[in-house]
């Protein structure tokens, strides 16, 4: 942590309910709990994250090599912690992001293959080590997820079996660090999930 402030982060497959997730979490905070917050997320919520994450992500380029991948995550990581998430959080604000390092770890790491402690070294040094407070991990089962979803991007199209190697990367990850993590089945019902994260938050205020 650095600051005051408090930074949570929303992880999981695509198609696991983050967005709505955050959106929830971001309108309690505010209105409830009456606390600055900034919404957030990775890749692109910074101008030249922005750039990034369309090399990243648009499939008009077709295949890219693991390591250029994962470097070009990193780099958009530290471009977003210095723009976005270390000013916020250096304010007091909560920072609420979609994605943060796990999702390296899970889709660069196990998804393509790369020795994870590897990936994690330069994840690390990209956000010089800033951990999450807490981390909620929306599991859900890629097949009923991401593969039903239309007008895929690069990585979402990247087949089963990646998909499969990040779940259980981002499960690995949780149960290595299980008091930093809130880990919840995706297809719960949405107000459920929402309670449990709100209670957990509410223990970190």
């Amino acid at each position: 942590m650095t600051g005051p402030g408090l930074f949570i982060v929303l992880e999981g497959g695509d198609g696991a309910g983050k967005t709505t997730q955050a959106r929830l979490l971001v309108d309690w905070l505010t209105r409830e709990r009456g606390r600055e917050v900034v919404r957030t997320f990775e890749p692109g919520d910074s101008l030249v994250g922005k750039q990034i994450r369309g090399l990243l992500l648009d499939p008009v380029w077709g295949d890219i090599d693991p390591r250029a991948e994962a470097l070009l995550y990193a780099a958009d990581k530290a471009q977003h912690l210095f723009a976005v998430v270390r000013p916020a959080l250096a304010k007091g604000a909560v920072v609420v992001s979609d994605r943060y390092v796990d999702s390296m770890l899970a889709y660069q790491g196990a998804g393509r293959v790369l020795a994870v402690d590897e990936v994690a070294t330069i994840a690390r040094w990209a956000t010089e080590d800033l951990r999450p407070d807490l981390t909620v991990l929306l599991d859900v089962d890629p097949d009923v997820a991401v593969h039903t979803k239309q007008d895929q991007d690069r990585v979402e199209g990247a087949g089963e079996a990646f998909h499969q190697r990040a779940r259980e990367g981002f499960l690995t990850l949780a149960e290595q660090d299980p008091d930093r993590y809130l880990v919840l089945p995706a297809r719960d019902s949405v107000n459920r999930i929402a309670e449990q994260i709100r209670a957990r938050v509410d223990q970190l205020l």
